[in-house]
């Protein structure tokens, strides 16, 4: 099968599931968590088979995107629509609507967050590039040490170079090595107290760093709610806390825009510092000259 293949099944089972979804009976939900469970498998099959068979495509990227929506769009209207014509309450109609916004607003956050990121590294890096601290044929595209979003397009972007300190203009006018490369949001690992030790406890552990995104929402939703036969509270909950790691991500993004920020400040200031130098030592060259001349 081609990815393709893959992801025109994962959507045909997701509908499958919709349809159990909407008869609103425990039993019907069960079989729907079933069928939405192998349609999830399938389509986190088709990315890995793409790269592992190298027969990817940018319609096969837009197709696996607009697929997924979908799915959970309609999974989300039957889920609670059959909710509702069984209880009559319309709390699930809101509730249809809420889980359909925050899927929405995850993707659109993550695209456009990755793309902010992105600008903001490729800019960093070719101003230190211009100044010297950076080998500009050095290699790019090392993955991101604190790569948390892991819903984001792109899991990995060139890294940018450190922050310039006092002692930077002077070795660099040395031909020093290249200044080590840090992500600019690591600035936010100093904010929170015990952070590096719980990263690395859960990394040691096989554990993702970012607890609650879009394969948890949508397993507490579709998997674990129809399941437990109640799906009031499991969607309250998965909500709150998906929209929660997304304010979380965004503070992550304000970090990172105040850190690039501080960086090009600072290289600003390098700049300025080097004419200056410059300019002291085109005075000294010549300044025999105008001592021979009087």
């Amino acid at each position: 099968m081609t990815p393709n293949q893959i992801t025109w099944a994962a959507l045909v089972l997701g509908i499958g599931a919709a349809a159990c979804f909407a008869q609103g009976d425990w039993q019907w939900l069960v079989a729907g968590a079933v069928v939405y469970h192998v349609s999830f498998i399938l389509d986190c099959m088709d990315g890995k088979l793409a790269r592992l068979t190298g027969k990817g495509s940018a319609f096969g990227a837009w197709l696996d995107y607009i697929f997924d929506r979908v799915r959970v769009l309609i999974c989300a209207i039957a889920l609670m629509g059959g909710q509702y014509q069984r209880t009559d309450d319309v709390t699930y109609i809101w509730l249809a609507l809420a889980v359909v916004f925050l899927d929405m607003l995850r993707y659109m956050d993550a695209l456009e967050i990755w793309k902010v990121r992105l600008n903001m590294r490729r800019t960093q890096r070719e101003r230190a590039e211009e100044l010297g601290l950076v080998d500009a044929s050095a290699e790019a595209d090392t993955p991101d040490d604190d790569s948390e979003a892991d819903d984001t397009p792109v899991k990995s972007a060139a890294r940018v170079p450190a922050q310039p300190t006092a002692s930077d203009a002077s070795a660099a006018e040395s031909s020093a090595p290249a200044a080590p490369a840090v992500a600019p949001q690591s600035t936010f690992i100093t904010r929170l107290p015990g952070y590096v030790r719980l990263r690395d406890f859960l990394v040691s552990h096989r554990i993702r760093i970012h607890l609650f995104s879009g394969i948890e929402f949508q397993m507490t939703i579709f998997i674990i709610a129809p399941l437990l036969g109640s799906v009031f509270w499991p969607t309250v909950v998965a909500g709150a806390l998906l929209l929660a790691f997304e304010v979380l991500v965004v503070y992550r993004l304000l970090l990172a825009t105040r850190s690039f920020q501080r960086t090009m400040a600072r290289y600003d200031r390098l700049e300025a510092e080097r004419k200056s130098a410059q300019a002291g030592l085109s005075e000294q060259a010549d300044a025999p000259e105008r001592a021979t001349f009087v």
